[in-house]
């Protein structure tokens, strides 16, 4: 396999867009740090090396030690003045690198508590967002057209299980229904957070986009919150679900039927028949060659995490064994992200370079990946206002690219309007 790259500051110039990315796994380690000493959060280092040797790893050895560093984030992140702060450097740091599209996704239930309601959290992270946006807005590159704006989305996440350390929130829902069986708990907990969700678009006009569910898969299916889905989908709320990130595809076919999702988290292993564990699929080489046409032919776009993926599962050694490459070669709509940008110490540009080096992403590849990114997002605007402002995008690319490549760049990168 040739190994290719591109230079960091074309990659870095392109417009791109982030549509799978964790707000409390995308801190400043800096700023992480500074909230930790002013509400009194003990860490296990309080510098930005020691937090990397202890925490925030290359390489971790499950899934568990991954998350571990959530439990640090979430615990700074209480108030509305630090989830605002982290929200404007979060849109700060996308923008820095690009980015002009960002639809970043959290639990609100994990900073819910007595003083702050869900509705408050979302409205927290909106004005920091918010704050950012508009500064970027007011260059005079892009109030002139040269350059298209930044946006952004909000999508809010459901957790397929929950134990009452997560937060006081769930602590407090797990006490006053001690008696209630767990999958009901996690259904009640989904549902009160989706009716929250529509109320902060529709009664406070904020951009919620869509409505996710992550967590373990394994144990946790994706029907338990068949009910909380099912009325954002009844109330025009989009859905993407983290599927198949490690576990089988049985996982992804739940969250396309119970949860009627329109994009997935990672899909993973979405095409590997041996990641099957449901004992009734008797033919797994059919079962996922279905799944794969059926997903293929809806569009339903799958969200990659390339260093995340290799970080949570220790038996890819490097990002050639992805499965990146394979969902390509089936003509399935991806679209790449970063995940977590502290946990996975990892950039949009950084993720796409991977794919450019390891998976054979060639440059008309690479233009596909970038605007299906723009086009499968849930944009909060017109379908018209949606389409105008995408190809606004595909031509500052194009502009971009024959700055680097001359004209012939406009014509092997291709349109990418399919």
């Amino acid at each position: 396999m040739s190994i290719q790259t591109f230079p960091e500051d074309y990659l870095l110039a392109l417009p791109k867009t982030d549509l799978h990315v964790h707000l409390d796994g995308s801190l400043r380690l800096e700023t992480l740090i500074d909230l930790a000493r002013e509400y009194h959060v003990d860490l296990p280092s309080y510098t930005p090396e020691g937090m990397r040797e202890l925490v925030f790893k290359d390489r971790y050895r499950n899934l568990g030690e991954y998350l571990t560093g959530f439990a640090y984030t979430t615990a700074v992140t209480q108030t509305e003045v630090a989830l605002e702060r982290v929200a404007y450097e979060f849109a700060q740091d996308n923008q820095n690198e690009g980015v002009r599209y960002v639809e970043v996704r959290f639990a609100p239930q994990l900073h819910m508590h007595a003083h702050m309601n869900a509705v408050m959290v979302i409205k927290a992270v909106n004005r920091g967002l918010e704050k950012a946006k508009k500064e970027f807005n007011a260059r005079e590159a892009v109030k002139s057209g040269s350059e298209p704006e930044f946006r952004y989305g909000i999508i809010v996440c459901a957790m397929r299980m929950f134990r009452d350390g997560f937060s006081e929130y769930f602590k407090n829902l797990i006490s006053a229904h001690r008696y209630t069986p767990d999958k009901e708990l996690f259904s009640m907990a989904s549902m009160e957070l989706v009716r929250a969700a529509i109320i902060a678009r529709d009664e406070y006009g904020l951009p919620v986009v869509g409505f996710d569910l992550a967590g373990e898969e394994a144990g946790y299916p994706a029907g338990d919150h068949a009910q909380a889905f099912s009325y954002a989908h009844k109330h025009f709320l989009k859905k993407t679900v983290h599927a198949g990130e490690a576990y089988g595809p049985e996982s992804i076919f739940q969250a396309i039927t119970d949860l009627h999702a329109d994009r997935i988290g990672h899909g993973t292993y979405l095409l590997d028949p041996e990641m099957i564990s449901a004992p009734e699929i008797d033919d797994r080489e059919r079962y996922v060659e279905r799944l794969g046409q059926y997903i293929a032919d809806r569009r339903i776009t799958l969200e990659v995490c390339l260093t995340s993926n290799l970080q949570t599962n220790p038996h890819m050694d490097d990002p050639s064994q992805h499965p990146f490459r394979k969902l390509r070669q089936h003509r399935l709509s991806t679209t790449i992200c970063t995940d977590n940008r502290l946990v996975s110490n990892t950039t949009v540009t950084n993720e796409l370079q991977l794919a450019v080096e390891h998976l054979d992403l060639d440059r008309h590849d690479l233009k596909s990946v970038i605007i299906y990114g723009f086009k499968r997002s849930f944009m909060p605007t017109t379908y018209l206002e949606k389409r105008a402002y995408v190809r606004s995008v595909i031509d500052f690319y194009e502009k971009i690219d024959r700055q680097y490549f001359g004209e012939e760049g406009k014509a092997s990168a291709g349109d990418a309007q399919s």
